[in-house]
């Protein structure tokens, strides 16, 4: 079931990343302007035909992550990494072994991997 208080707050997400109020919002996904006044403040839930009108208009707003919060926004978003961390090159290898790969995990889904 989809919490409206979280969805609601990431719909306002998305409008605050593309710079849309609510009524922009509403004219660009081509709904009513009190639907998205009543979605925003709780009174309606949001219809499927709703979601798909905003996923398909915003492409870079994912279906899971606009209903429960798994994913990213925007979709497909990465951590660029400039530079390979000091450790690798530290030169104490008395035991014979050697880092190879270190992987850290987000929170949000997203890791970063760094190899030798």
């Amino acid at each position: 079931m989809v919490n409206i208080a979280e969805f609601t707050s990431r719909l306002k997400k998305v409008m605050d990343f593309h710079q849309l109020s609510a009524s922009m919002f509403a004219d660009k996904v081509g709904v009513q302007r009190s639907s998205i006044s009543h979605i925003l403040s709780g009174r309606n839930k949001p219809s499927l035909d709703f979601i798909l009108k905003v996923t398909s208009e915003f492409t870079d707003v994912d279906m899971y992550w606009l209903l429960n919060g798994k994913g990213s926004f925007p979709k497909g978003e990465k951590k660029v990494t400039t530079s390979t961390p000091t450790f690798f090159d530290s030169g104490s290898e008395t035991s014979g072994k050697s880092i190879q790969r270190i992987v850290v995990f987000y929170n949000d889904g997203t890791f970063d991997e760094y190899k030798k």
